[in-house]
């Protein structure tokens, strides 16, 4: 009965496996897609994250502080429409670390130079922490849908 009963599991568990195996058959990898986005064999690829902290020169001034925030969201935008900036934003939350970056470029150096770029970071309003990352290369086309579902820019 025991010997029966195991049996019967490890077929329903064979069924199980195969079954996924053919769902993700039949979700069709798409091989030009995973080079275009620069995937691996699991579909990541290598990224650089910046954590955005609150740097030494905060502005006091509204009006000033209103104006560098706007340069920062445009050279945000300016770097996604480049292809190197895929993920932007800000935590929600009073935290040490403000918000991030997720560059899609395969050097540190490369990334600190265009982190280097955001006005709030030339003005010492935020520092940076870069780290190499690996993740999902799907978010490659994050810039690309964003721009289908947002109704008004960040920097308007």
């Amino acid at each position: 009965m025991i010997r029966t009963i195991i049996i019967a599991l490890l077929i329903v568990g064979s069924f199980n496996c195969f079954g996924q195996s053919m769902h993700k058959d039949s979700l069709g990898y798409d091989a030009r897609l995973a080079q275009k986005l620069g995937a691996d064999e699991y579909g990541m690829k290598k990224y650089v994250m910046v954590f955005l902290k609150a740097g030494p020169n905060r502005l006091r001034d509204s009006v000033a502080r209103a104006k560098l925030q706007n340069a920062h969201l445009k050279n945000i935008l300016r770097l996604a429409s480049e292809g190197k900036l895929i993920v932007a934003g800000p935590f929600l939350d009073e935290q040490e670390i403000e918000g991030i970056f997720i560059f899609n470029v395969s050097t540190m150096d490369e990334a600190k130079k265009l982190a280097e770029s955001d006005p709030a970071v030339k003005a010492g309003s935020l520092i940076m922490e870069l780290h190499p990352w690996y993740g999902s290369a799907a978010l490659v086309e994050t810039f690309e849908i964003h721009k289908r579902i947002e109704k008004k820019s960040v920097a308007e």
